[in-house]
Order: C-alpha cells, then structure tokens, then sequence
C-alpha cells in the first residue's frame, strides 16, 4: 500500500530534503503534501486525505507544538499518525512532544532508513 504523507517546515530547503529522503528510503510514497507552517496544514487537511504528518516544531505563526494541540482537539484529524522531526533531542522535549499527540519523534540528521523505520513503525506497516 502506498501512503500519503505531508510534510510540515518553514524551510522550502528542508521539506525538500525530507521528502528527497523518503523517496531514497524505499519507503512507499503514494503522494506527498507540503506545508511551510501548522496554519498552512490545518488548511491542506481540510482538502486533502494523508496517511502521517511530518512536522518540525520551530517554526512561525502556527509551530510544530501548537499543530499537535490543534490535531488532538479536532476530530476528524486526531487519528492522524504525526511524527516531529526536529533537531532538539532534549528528553523533557520529546516527552512533552508525545504528550501532545505525537506518535513518533526523529532527531535531525537522520537517516533515510531512520526514517523510513519510524514511519513505518507509526503507520504499522507490516515487516518484509
């Protein structure tokens, strides 16, 4: 099956080189959505169908922490898997991050298959 994926940066740069890193991964990419903050993907989830967030949490206007609030308190979008990618690996980060609704959490820079693995594991897509 394949999965579509959004992917949540104020970086054109970096939401580039993640959705570049997923393809390299092998990982199976159906479709992939693209956001330069929270607002703007509030408002492609509104149009469009996806399987995981990717979100860093440093970002302006709506960041990556007031995302994962928002998607907790909403319904219809609650039940979608997002996973931080972020350069902080503080514990009591994380930890708050997962509290908040995150499902996963991978700390910049990683590996295709790093995150290959994490979105796989959050979307429970079977071993081969």
């Amino acid at each position: 099956m394949a999965y579509r994926v959004l992917i949540t940066d104020d970086s054109p740069a970096m939401r580039s080189f993640v959705r570049r890193t997923i393809e390299l991964s092998g990982f199976d990419l159906a479709a992939c959505f693209e956001a330069g903050d929270g607002a703007e993907a509030l408002a492609l989830l509104r149009t469009e169908r996806v399987d995981a967030i990717l979100t860093d949490i440093n970002m302006p206007g709506v960041d990556g922490e007031e995302l994962l609030r928002r998607l907790s308190a909403d319904e219809s979008l609650r039940a979608i898997p997002a996973i931080v990618i972020s350069t902080d690996a503080t514990q009591n980060r994380i930890a708050r991050l997962l509290a908040l609704g995150a499902r996963g959490y991978v700390t910049k820079p990683f590996r295709p298959e790093t995150l290959r693995a994490e979105l796989e594991r959050t979307l429970g897509v079977p071993c081969d």
